[in-house]
């Protein structure tokens, strides 16, 4: 099999595999012995608009976090991760000890704020803004499609050097230099004051309820009395339920979880915050709050 070669295995072994493949649906066989992906199988291509292929590579950063799944009973038994017990360091700081990776990760997180940014811009009305920061911001893709649906907002992103990086560039690409900036910081520590809006899209859900209270209480410092923070997640019908398998994988990678609305508001009010308004978007949960 040609097939074999490229990939570097052995024939008989990969005619195994494809034909597992086969029999579960992922890839048909025509008259010809050839292989074909199936409908559900498109979703393997790296040019699918849904595409698992970053998700599945287990080289990859996801792919490679999936991985600690093995060690799923750790988490279910202590609420810690377990990403450490299986690579000796925690997701964020291995992530930070290989560039390349890193790289790959802001790469995939800009594939899934793709997904998100649509419902997102949706979702409220951004024209009551003049400055939103985009904490956690990574690529500014999020941010620069807020921006080109409402010309008079400016934007930040906090993050990374390296997703600060990516940003910088993006803002340039798009015309965006001169409303929308991007700086080095880590929000643990301190979000910059002074805009009137705070976007949390998919921050929390890595934290325990502990780290989430520091990141809040730390964009409402920023926020002051006047400001507003939002916090975004993907949820289940109605916000109303978790998606269990993103669930469980946040405690395995990072002791996180997913909330619901009820959730995100509790933990706010937990923080002194009080929750203005919730709005719910297809999957997409967007939960307003303020001091």
């Amino acid at each position: 099999m040609v097939l074999a070669g490229l990939v570097g295995v052995r024939p008989e072994l990969l005619e195994r595999l494809l034909q597992h493949l086969r029999q579960a649906g992922v890839l048909t066989q025509d008259d010809n012995q050839r292989f074909h992906l199936a409908a559900v199988g498109e979703a393997l291509r790296s040019d699918h608009p849904s595409s698992l292929h970053s998700s599945l590579n287990m080289e990859a950063p996801l792919g490679r976090a999936d991985l600690s799944l093995i060690h799923l009973l750790h988490s279910v038994r202590t609420g810690q991760a377990a990403f450490p017990l299986l690579y000796g360091a925690g997701f964020w700081e291995d992530l930070a000890a290989q560039p390349e990776r890193a790289a790959a990760f802001n790469h995939q997180m800009a594939a899934h704020s793709s997904l998100a940014a649509e419902a997102l811009v949706g979702a409220f009305d951004w024209s009551c803004l003049t400055h939103l920061v985009d904490v956690g911001g990574g690529s500014g893709l999020l941010l620069s499609a807020i921006l080109d649906r409402h010309p008079h907002l400016r934007g930040t992103v906090l993050d990374q050097a390296e997703a600060v990086e990516q940003a910088t560039s993006r803002f340039a690409e798009n015309g965006l230099a001169g409303r929308a900036t991007a700086k080095v910081g880590d929000f643990f520590d301190e979000v910059p004051a002074g805009a009137d809006g705070y976007l949390l899209s998919a921050i929390l859900h890595d934290w325990d309820d502990a780290a989430a209270r520091k990141i809040l209480r730390r964009c409402a410092q920023a926020a002051g009395p006047t400001g507003s923070i939002f916090v975004a997640e993907w949820a289940g019908p109605a916000a109303e339920s978790r998606i269990t398998d993103m669930d469980l994988r946040m405690l395995a990678y990072y002791g996180g979880r997913e909330r619901r609305a009820a959730d995100l508001v509790a933990l706010a009010e937990s923080c002194g915050l009080r929750a203005i308004s919730t709005h719910a978007v297809e999957a997409l949960l967007l939960v307003r709050l303020a001091n």
